[in-house]
């Protein structure tokens, strides 16, 4: 998941270089933090939120092949 998240949002800044995904697995549930540039902040969100949410359900679609549950956060 965490390899998922990376190249999505790689593909949608401007700074690739500074794009940071940590991955904290527990039992069920996966948390992924992902922290970008300041300047890219607004590319990862979207329009009302709009990419983030497209994210957010790729990342639902596959971690339910897995029979895991994940969990995007932006961190700013």
């Amino acid at each position: 998941m965490k390899d998922l998240i990376e190249y999505i949002a790689k593909a949608l800044v401007d700074r690739p270089e500074d794009v940071r995904v940590n991955e904290i697995e527990g039992e069920r549930t996966s948390v992924i933090e992902l922290s970008v540039a300041k300047e890219d902040l607004g590319k990862i969100i979207g329009k009302q939120g709009r990419t983030a949410r497209a994210i957010r359900v790729i990342l639902t679609a596959a971690s339910t092949k897995l029979r895991k549950r994940s969990v995007l956060e932006i961190i700013e």
